[in-house]
């Protein structure tokens, strides 16, 4: 393991067996001889084709699912159960709807046994953070998508994991609201310390979020290459078609996935 590791894949492969009648089940092999080393402190999106097995490899991390051969490694350790010291963040936002906005952020702090008083002042430090001041007591429904996805990112956050798994956690919502959100991302990100793993199909917000992209191939999944992300920081999300080094990287990226996007379709027809 290397000792600035937070997780570390190792020759990982993953096959599913569709259920039904035994004579007729089905073998898919998702993941195929995956190695990845994820640096402490850094910022790494999975981007690849659909069904390429990026969901996958983050479940692992979480323990949710086990590989079939090969190791998934947190902080040194295997991944044998549910890992509880990182945060995962979800494509939907998973709010409890009996629940109002401040009881939603406080409760991971709640099931820690964090006094009252205590959950109720990094409640209201977080939610502060990503200007949400006044809506504390409203419940889900009456937030609006934005609102939603920053009350799942505090609720996160809130709890101090080091590592914190992403999956597509913006996909559903409308591009200015995206980008508002990857700019609150980055600035309760940057300078904290902690890893995220960020798995998305947009190559832009890939590039203007990241340090690394690990680029998967088609299935079976394996990483195709690893990027260093060649702009500096601090990013400006909104402009960062701007930076001279966007268009390039962007073009290089788009032509080694376009390869993986192409071979799908054609095997599809």
């Amino acid at each position: 393991m290397d000792r600035g590791a937070a997780i570390e894949i190792r020759d990982v492969f993953k096959v599913f067996v569709a259920r039904g009648d035994r004579h007729q089940r089905r073998a898919f092999l998702a993941l195929r001889d995956v190695s990845l080393t994820i640096p402490s402190g850094r910022f790494v999106s999975f981007v690849g084709p659909s069904g390429c097995g990026k969901s996958t490899l983050l479940n692992m991390m979480a323990g949710l699912v086990r590989p079939t051969d090969g190791e998934v490694q947190y902080k040194g350790l295997s991944v044998d159960g549910i890992n509880t010291d990182v945060g995962y963040i979800t494509q939907d936002d998973n709010l409890l709807p009996w629940r109002t906005l401040q009881e939603n952020v406080e409760v991971a702090l709640e099931f820690r046994g964090v006094p009252a008083d205590q959950r109720r002042e990094r409640a209201a430090r977080y939610i502060a953070m990503v200007g949400l001041s006044g809506f504390e007591h409203h419940y889900p429904h009456e937030l609006s998508g934005g609102m939603r996805k920053r009350t799942a990112l505090i609720r996160t956050l809130i709890y101090e994991p080091s590592v914190v798994l992403m999956d597509e956690p913006f996909g559903p919502l409308d591009a200015q609201t995206r980008v508002i959100l990857q700019d609150e991302l980055l600035r309760l990100w940057e300078g904290s310390g902690k890893t995220i793993v960020f798995v998305t199909h947009d190559l832009v917000e890939a590039i203007a979020l990241s340090d690394e992209i690990a680029l998967f191939s088609r299935a079976p999944g394996t990483i195709k290459r690893v990027y260093q992300v060649p702009l500096g920081r601090p990013r400006d999300v909104f402009h960062i078609h701007a930076d001279p080094g966007f268009p390039e990287f962007y073009d290089r990226l788009w032509r080694d996935l376009k390869e993986e996007i192409v071979d799908v379709v054609l095997e599809a027809t």
